[in-house]
């Protein structure tokens, strides 16, 4: 499927352009810690005409029967691409938690890690976390692996969205 590109978008973003616009799907959730489960998610993927994208995930955890049971993740931020095919990922969540990621764009896919995460003293130990996002058949699909509560860094998400 083609992407039609924004006239008013900024040219640095083009490499991120796929992600632009609203989407919704549903994943598996997981970690040692923690019952798999899976959920529900809405991301949108929005730009002003300046060099980055604005991001907003809301998550829901799904019951046996697919229906939302209850508000899980919510983290907001802004995509920063820089030159050389580099990007930057800045997020907050209403956990406590800040994460700086950085990493790279190639054709319809973006990998990063994280280069810095903040806690609250409130928040729960959480000390570094990789993401890839691809476009594959005109959805955004999505892997998160996480290092916290003591366990090294291994498998948390994943997600095929659909673009809504």
């Amino acid at each position: 499927m083609p992407i039609e590109i924004d006239p008013t978008m900024h040219p640095d973003l083009a490499p991120l352009a796929w992600m632009i616009g609203s989407w919704a799907g549903a994943g598996v959730v997981g970690y040692p810690s923690i019952e798999s489960r899976n959920f529900g998610q809405e991301i949108d993927v929005t730009h002003d005409g300046r060099p980055f994208l604005m991001w907003t995930s809301r998550t829901w955890l799904l019951n046996e029967q697919g229906e939302k049971e209850r508000a899980a993740a919510i983290e907001t931020g802004f995509w920063r691409p820089q030159p050389d095919d580099e990007v930057e990922l800045l997020l907050a969540h209403p956990t406590g938690i800040v994460e700086m990621y950085y990493g790279k764009t190639s054709p319809a896919r973006v990998e990063l890690q994280t280069d810095g995460v903040i806690r609250s003293p409130q928040a729960k130990e959480y000390s570094a976390a990789h993401r890839m996002y691809g476009y594959v058949n005109g959805n955004m699909m999505w892997v998160m692996d996480m290092a916290a509560t003591g366990h090294a860094l291994q498998s948390h998400v994943s997600a095929e969205l659909k673009r809504v």
